[in-house]
């Protein structure tokens, strides 16, 4: 059976950890799909189309990565791409305790879906979309944050 991961996020931008995350995860699952989802808690700078472009233009060159997008719970995306994993980057012990409670409410709903983690590399522990939407916002350089084929 295939070993598919689906890395979820809103991606508003995409980041270097997020590409570090998934090129390393690239070498783990047969399959990642880069999941673009609708978070209806979060007001996005950019839209689901420029999202999905980015990812798009990041990934072109790895080609066990597809790009994708949903508007559901996690674990109904996974049921309908048949993916039996959930790849999770964890940068600080926030994060871990933010995902570790996601990931046993989702293996709750979906027994079969197994959570992976993958600890940033400290370089990019800093790094946060959050912060690097409020660089761009205000007009700032963030290309040192952003993944090289996004630089402007």
């Amino acid at each position: 059976m295939k070993k598919i991961a689906v890395f979820p996020g809103s991606f508003d931008p995409i980041t270097i950890g997020h590409e570090s995350i998934v090129k390393r995860g690239a070498k783990l699952f047969d399959e990642i799909i880069v999941a673009v989802g609708d978070n209806s808690t979060k007001q996005c700078m950019y839209s689901m189309e420029e999202r999905y472009a980015q990812l798009e233009e990041v990934f072109k060159d790895t080609p066990n990565v597809r790009i994708d997008r949903y508007k559901s719970l996690t674990v109904e995306y996974c049921r309908k791409v048949n993916a039996r994993y959930i790849l999770r980057g964890l940068r600080t012990a926030a994060d871990f305790e933010y995902e570790r409670t996601i990931g046993v409410l989702n293996m709750t709903m979906e027994s079969s879906l197994e959570i992976v983690f993958l600890i940033s590399l400290p370089e990019y522990s800093a790094v946060s979309s959050t912060i690097v939407r409020e660089i761009i916002k205000f007009g700032g350089n963030a290309n040192p944050f952003l993944p090289k084929a996004l630089h402007k």
